[in-house]
């Protein structure tokens, strides 16, 4: 199955919306939504602070603040599947 990153922290709003966009999304385009708290690491917490939410796919970034759908489903097209 193929894997979408979100990279975000608790409390963010927009984190949240982006997860149900995901989650919406992945009733109808099945793949692993992994969730990745920034706060656990300093380098992530760097990068990402003023970026999130930031999606990606096979660790290329495709959107910063919401979900671009038409992109992640683009994306997840041309992934190579992780497990098979």
């Amino acid at each position: 199955m193929r894997t979408v990153t979100l990279y975000g922290r608790a409390g963010c709003h927009l984190c949240d919306e982006a997860r149900v966009a995901l989650e919406r999304l992945a009733a109808r385009t099945p793949f692993a939504l992994e969730e990745i708290d920034i706060t656990a690491d300093d380098d992530l917490h760097a990068r990402y602070l003023e970026r999130i939410p930031v999606i990606a796919v096979g660790g290329r970034e495709l959107s910063d603040f919401f979900v671009d759908e038409p992109a992640v489903l683009k994306a997840l097209s041309f992934a190579p599947d992780e497990h098979g």
